[in-house]
């Protein structure tokens, strides 16, 4: 089973410096939101394993790519494509949906 990448503040621009699509979970322990997005990001893992990136920045831990993008409110998704945001999802929401963000990048 594939697990969401961690991604801290040290490997973030070579995580996203990629030609796949790649989805970043900005995420705390103490968000409840964030505790009901956690099993979907996982599941998202598998589902899109060598196809796309998925991984969770630890917004407490990381304040250097949570200020850099403005993270206020978490859940914040991003969507990244060669570098770049081309999404971004802030809340919970269904699996669905993430799947529509990163299925629409693989193209």
């Amino acid at each position: 089973m594939s697990k969401p990448l961690e991604i801290t503040d040290a490997n973030f621009s070579e995580v996203i410096n990629t030609d796949k699509p790649v989805l970043v979970d900005f995420w705390a322990e103490w968000c409840g939101p964030c505790k009901m997005i956690g099993p979907i990001v996982e599941e998202l893992a598998n589902d899109f394993e060598g196809k796309a990136v998925i991984g969770k920045v630890d917004v407490d831990t990381n304040p250097e790519i949570s200020a850099k993008y403005g993270i206020r409110s978490i859940p914040t998704l991003l969507v990244f494509k060669n570098g770049e945001i081309v999404d971004k999802q802030i809340g919970a929401v269904s699996k669905s949906i993430l799947s529509q963000k990163i299925e629409a990048q693989l193209v």
